[in-house]
């Protein structure tokens, strides 16, 4: 078994904590400690053992996961080390070599590389651009056949910041349920919508449902590394089984903390948090645009803190996020990683004074390929490029 390499993953982890600019994340800007626990917490977390937990997460971490999702209980919850763990052990237990699969395209490519390593044939269905991502049902149809074993979605989308609504949710069931598929939703970026409530989910829509979560991306958490499992109580046990190959379990300190975290005040809080800043920080990535109508474009991203920016330049997204590293010191995530060459991901979560000190330096290095020398950064007087 031979896995590909996972570009973004590997480019992400070799320059990340090398560069000036970081804005190749996809979460909003970390929370920090001191907002999570207040003075009177110190005591119990100082005296805490750090001894194994359960290995499938606390009682009380998966209480409150569950209440996430109506219905659900302790025994449909599976605690992860990050969203990544959750997704790796899903297929792993749920998919063998031959068996055939329907993935959404442009996506986060962990399970694109970890089924095709299985032997699984991935067949992809893709978004497809316009006023906004839209997911051509019509193609998943003709996609989907009896050797169909799971469909595969992402939403709110990575990269695009797509959202499907729930009657395409549905519909994606329906299809699923004709050859008796499962469905997984990856739901990392759920929470972290530019306009309104929370996005649709696809828990309680269809009995095979698998949906893979965590801490990451909305909750600014990424460092706890705790992600989840939701699904049917017999499939999560047989989860949990592949779990004990893997990371065993979550550390303490971090499932206590999670479970902070998802006390109803403190999620609420979290999540406002993060709507905030993607609210807050997408008119900033959008005068970098405005500025440079003539070679950028972008199909607003509903929800989560990145966006699929596509430019018109004489250059490969490779070599045009190799430049922004080497000349600017910003690092960015190419679109040849997912596939489409021409765009540009980039993060719109950090703190405004870094994103916009970062989006000027892709001002100056378009400027350059176009053949306009920049003397220097330009700021308006409001902040922005």
């Amino acid at each position: 078994m031979e896995w590909e390499e996972f570009e973004m993953e590997r480019w992400q982890s070799e320059w990340e904590n090398q560069v000036r600019y970081n804005l190749s994340e996809s979460g909003v800007h970390p929370i920090q400690l001191k907002a999570l626990i207040s003075e009177d917490m110190l005591p119990d977390l100082l005296n805490q053992r750090l001894g194994y937990i359960q290995t499938n997460g606390s009682e009380e971490l998966r209480s409150r996961i569950a209440l996430m999702y109506p219905g659900a209980g302790i025994d449909n919850i599976l605690v992860t080390t990050g969203s990544s763990e959750a997704n790796l052990i899903v297929i792993l237990a749920m998919l063998n070599r031959g068996d055939e699969v329907a993935l959404m395209l442009p996506n986060y490519m962990q399970i694109w590389g970890v089924a095709r390593g299985l032997g699984v044939e991935v067949k992809p269905f893709w978004l497809q651009e316009g006023d906004k991502w839209q997911l051509d049902l019509q193609g998943l149809k003709e996609l989907v056949t009896p050797r169909t074993k799971m469909i595969i979605i992402c939403s709110p989308n990575n990269p695009t910041g797509a959202v499907l609504a729930g009657d395409e949710l549905d519909e994606i069931c329906r299809i699923a349920d004709k050859v008796g598929a499962w469905v997984l939703a990856d739901e990392v970026y759920r929470g972290a919508e530019v306009e309104g409530e929370i996005s649709p989910g696809l828990w309680g829509r269809y009995k095979r449902t698998l949906i893979t979560c965590g801490f990451s991306k909305a909750y600014g958490l990424p460092g706890l590394r705790i992600g989840w499992i939701v699904g049917p109580a017999d499939v999560i046990a047989k989860c949990w089984s592949y779990h004990d190959y893997t990371s065993i379990c979550a550390s303490t300190i971090s499932d206590t903390l999670a479970s902070i975290a998802l006390s109803l005040p403190q999620r609420k809080k979290i999540l406002e948090r993060a709507r905030g800043i993607v609210r807050g920080n997408l008119p900033v990535l959008k005068d970098l645009i405005a500025g440079h109508a003539d070679s950028l474009s972008l199909t607003e991203p509903r929800a989560g803190a990145i966006a699929f920016v596509k430019y018109r330049l004489k250059i490969n997204s490779t070599e045009l996020a190799q430049r922004l590293l080497k000349e600017k010191s910003v690092l960015i995530v190419p679109g040849d990683h997912f596939g489409m060459d021409g765009y540009m991901r980039i993060g719109y979560g950090p703190e405004k004074e870094y994103l916009t000190a970062g989006l000027s330096l892709i001002h100056q290095l378009i400027n350059e390929i176009k053949g306009k020398v920049t003397s220097k950064v330009h700021y308006e007087a409001n902040g922005n490029i």
